[in-house]
């Protein structure tokens, strides 16, 4: 596990957290914003989990030489 892939998992749950706290209070402008830190969350796990599989396959290429 990268930091990417943590970063946002952090990301993700800090969103999902604004998102209900903008629901309870009423507040749409904090559930929006809920929603795109769920956003860009997803899109650095993402980008954590390619940058995984890439140095994963580089790897497995190497021992095979």
């Amino acid at each position: 596990m990268n930091k990417d892939q943590v970063a946002g998992r952090v990301e993700e749950a800090k969103g999902k957290v604004k998102e209900v706290a903008g629901k309870v209070t009423g507040s749409e402008k904090l559930q929006t914003e809920g929603v795109v830190d769920q956003a860009a969350g997803k899109v650095q796990k993402t980008y954590g989990d390619v940058k995984e599989q890439a140095k994963d396959a580089i790897k497995r290429d190497a021992d095979k030489l």
